[in-house]
Formats: C-alpha cells, sequence, structure tokens
C-alpha cells in the first residue's frame, strides 16, 4: 500500500471515529437531558391564554424532568422581542421559545424588511394546541347567521366593519379571507387590547369579530355578545347550540383556528429534539390538563417537528396570499 493510501486510510478511520463519538455523546446528552434548568420565552403577556397553558404545562415538564422549567414574557413588536431573545442562544433544548401559527405564518409576510424566514431560524420542536374560533356580534344585532352578516356586507360594501386583537392576527386575517370567499369587502377595526374588541362588539361600536372562548367568554356570560357560527367544519363539545359556518350560511370549509408550538434555535440535536416532543406529548395528555384544555375548546397536538412545519407551511401560504392581496404590511 502507498505512503499516500495509509494516510487516507488513517483520516478515513479518524473521521469514523470521530462521527461515532459524536453519536455517542449525543445519545448520552439525550439520555440526561435536562441537568438544569430550562427557560421558555414567549411574547404573549402573562395572563393571555397561550402564556396560561404554557404555564401548566411547564409545571408538569418540570416534576417529569426534574429540573426548573422558567416562563420568561417578553411580549411587544409582533412577537420580536422574544425572538430576538432567543435566536441566538445555544441550541440545546435549554432555551425554547413559544410561538403561534401567525408569528411563523403571517409575520414574515408583514415585516418583510427584516428577512424573516422562521425555519431558517429555529427548529420545531413540538406543538400545544389549536384553538378554533366563533363569530361573535352584539346581543341586539340583527343579524341571526352568517347568511344575514354576508347579504348585509355585499348590499353595502366597506359599511360593514369588524374588529380584531391586530393587524395580521387570525382576527383580521379570518376576516380578509371571508371577504375573498364571499366576494365582499369590510372594514377592519384594530384593536390593542382583546377586552376592548369584545366590549366594543357588545355596544355595536364594531359590528362583529372572530373570537375564541377564553378571550370573548366574559362578554358573552355578561349577555353582551352572542354566536352566530364557529368557523369550523364540526360543531364544538362547549357550544353544541352554535352552528358551523356552513350551517349559518357562510362558505362551506371555511375555518379560522390558530396553532402555538414550541421552537429551538436552529441546530437542535435531533435525540433532544424528539426527546421534548415525547415528553409534551405525555404532559398534554395529562388528565389535568386535558380538563383545562377541553374548558376552552383548545386541542391538544400530538404533532411530530415534521408535521408542524407542514401544517405551518400550509398556514403561510394562505397569510402569504391573503397579505399580498391587500398590500398589507407593518414595515
Amino acid at each position: 500500500m502507498s505512503l499516500l493510501s495509509n494516510r487516507v486510510a488513517k483520516m478515513l478511520c479518524l473521521s469514523a471515529s470521530l462521527m461515532l463519538s459524536s453519536l455517542g455523546v449525543s445519545a448520552q446528552t439525550a439520555a440526561t437531558f435536562p441537568n438544569k434548568p430550562v427557560t421558555i420565552a414567549t411574547p404573549f403577556p402573562a395572563g393571555s391564554g397561550p402564556d396560561a397553558v404554557l404555564r401548566q404545562v411547564s409545571e408538569k415538564l418540570s416534576k417529569l424532568w426534574g429540573q426548573p422549567v422558567l416562563i420568561v414574557n417578553r411580549p411587544g413588536a409582533s412577537g420580536f422581542i422574544a425572538i430576538d431573545s432567543v435566536v441566538r442562544l445555544p441550541a440545546d433544548g435549554y432555551n425554547l421559545l413559544q410561538l403561534d401559527s401567525e408569528h411563523i405564518g403571517a409575520v414574515p409576510y408583514l415585516y418583510k424588511s427584516k428577512g424573516f424566514v422562521p425555519f431558517n431560524t429555529f427548529d420545531p420542536v413540538a406543538a400545544f394546541f389549536k384553538t378554533p374560533f366563533l363569530v361573535a356580534v352584539a346581543t341586539d344585532s340583527k343579524w341571526q347567521n352568517m347568511k344575514d352578516l354576508i347579504a348585509a356586507a355585499k348590499a353595502e360594501p366597506t359599511k360593514v366593519n369588524y374588529g380584531s386583537w391586530g393587524i395580521g392576527s387570525p382576527g383580521h386575517l379570518g376576516g380578509e379571507e371571508l371577504e375573498l370567499l364571499t366576494g365582499t369587502e369590510m372594514t377592519h377595526v384594530a384593536f390593542r387590547e382583546m377586552s376592548q374588541l369584545f366590549t366594543s362588539v357588545g355596544s355595536s361600536d364594531v359590528q362583529w369579530s372572530f373570537g375564541s372562548i377564553p378571550s370573548s367568554q366574559g362578554l358573552y356570560k355578561a349577555g353582551k355578545i352572542r354566536y352566530i357560527a364557529v368557523a369550523a367544519p364540526k360543531r364544538l363539545p362547549q357550544m353544541p347550540e352554535v352552528p358551523t359556518m356552513a350551517e349559518s350560511g357562510g362558505p362551506a370549509g371555511f375555518e379560522v383556528n390558530s396553532f402555538v408550538t414550541l421552537v429551538s434555535p436552529k441546530g437542535l440535536p435531533n435525540d433532544i429534539k424528539a426527546k421534548i416532543n415525547a415528553d409534551v406529548i405525555k404532559v398534554l395528555a395529562d388528565p389535568e390538563v386535558k380538563v383545562r384544555f377541553n374548558t376552552f375548546a383548545f386541542e391538544p397536538l400530538s404533532w411530530s417537528p415534521d408535521e408542524i412545519r407542514k401544517n405551518a407551511d400550509i398556514k403561510s401560504k394562505t397569510y402569504e396570499q391573503l397579505i399580498k392581496r391587500k398590500n398589507i404590511t407593518l414595515d
């Protein structure tokens, strides 16, 4: 064997040895993960629905892992305060970030100048839940169903208005999609506070809005608003009297929802990713968590990282179309 051949053989052996060593370290890391506190940043304010869910899940994870799981609320700037606080941290499983489908699917198109491509920057790790939305109107609204609402919007373009909790929110983009599917044109009114939105719907300052059960139930229970449809293919067990969008005279197949996920800075080892994913799924199956989710019509998700990416891509394509249609921007 030539000297060159010997050198090549030694290099190949060394490379193989390093690869096996690396795999061994990775497996050992996953087997012992976590051995120190885990921090999860969230763009949602304390007391919000996603924050409440995250705290319940983190408490269960902390017991499962035998390590503290710390929650850091960093609301503001459409999620970028939280995103920027995590993006440059080590991809080791100890630095995680909660994002919803709008941060992933809408924000990149609303802030083109930032060049934010979520899955070029973060790895999807686990999913928490999906939430459906209902159509809310004032209790004394003359509209009894979606057929009435759509007829009013067609009769007087731009005269019908609807509110949401911000540009690019499911409440806003859901309205944009409803316009597209029904050939109508309505006026969007964005609010800063969720409570202000539903107070305005109840007083008829805005004529309708989408709302989740936890965000709108206060005004609903107070008799200020009522629901004329759920933007989903099936009725909600929690609100069985509320018809689906199609049953109420709206476009068949039209659905408005949002899902909440857990991501890591890019480069998280697959074995640690798999462990976190499996443990989150285990926690979501806990009876106490299931009861809490059921109260709010939250659907627990057991998506793999690939399934998160697939569903995010679907949501992203829809949002891209809606945002480009009216050149909506927050730059």
